[in-house]
């Protein structure tokens, strides 16, 4: 009952798959790591970040949590940031959410979730940000549709107002960040069109003198 050995024996074939196809691929994956993109993305299970953009293990640094939240109180995320930025050297970070989120969902429902409600604030800032847009939707799977942008739109401008990317924009490394929206229903990947590449295009009040 407690063993996963379906799992194990899954491992066994894919890596066997893996060498068929490219003998030297795992020796060569131990010698370095050298992805371009830093993930941040939701925890939903239906939404593996290698697989929805097709790249291979060692392609793409990844950091999840629920409803892909980035605080600046929160070191697990922070840190994730600053190895991606200064260690790594990305080029690109995106925050990646989907649409019927089940964070974003429970954010809107007025009754108690548990510890993940203190979570769960930080969508409901976002919320009460466009409380007017978002009441004015009369469809709640479209209210739910587009609080998910919403909170993507507001982590991209968290990631920017964290001191590690404004330094290293103001060092002159290449850095762009993005948000996109990923639809289960079709598996298809949507640009938000909120990229920012330097301060210029963050607020005067978040950028760093």
């Amino acid at each position: 009952m407690g063993k996963l050995d379906n799992l194990l024996n899954n491992n066994k074939r894919w890596a066997e798959r893996v060498r068929h196809a490219r003998p030297d691929f795992f020796l060569e994956l131990s010698l370095q790591q050298k992805p371009e993109i830093l993930w941040i993305g939701c925890s939903d299970s239906r939404v593996p970040a290698n697989e929805i953009v097709d790249k291979l293990p060692g392609e793409i640094f990844v950091h999840r949590n629920i409803a892909n939240v980035v605080v600046h109180t929160d070191l697990n995320c922070l840190s994730v940031i600053q190895y991606a930025v200064e260690v790594l050297r990305v080029k690109h970070i995106v925050v990646c959410g989907h649409y019927a989120c089940g964070g974003v969902k429970a954010a809107l429902e007025a009754r108690e979730h548990g510890l993940i409600d203190n979570w769960l604030r930080h969508i409901r800032d976002v919320y009460r940000f466009h409380r007017e847009e978002l009441d004015a939707l009369g469809n709640m799977e479209a209210r739910y549709d587009r609080l998910c942008e919403l909170n993507i739109i507001e982590q991209v401008s968290n990631v920017c107002h964290t001191t590690i990317v404004q330094n290293a924009w103001a060092a002159g490394q290449e850095l762009c960040v993005h948000g996109w929206v990923y639809r289960i229903e079709d598996g298809i990947l949507r640009d938000l069109q909120v990229s920012a590449s330097g301060k210029d295009d963050i607020s005067d009040i978040h950028r760093l003198r």
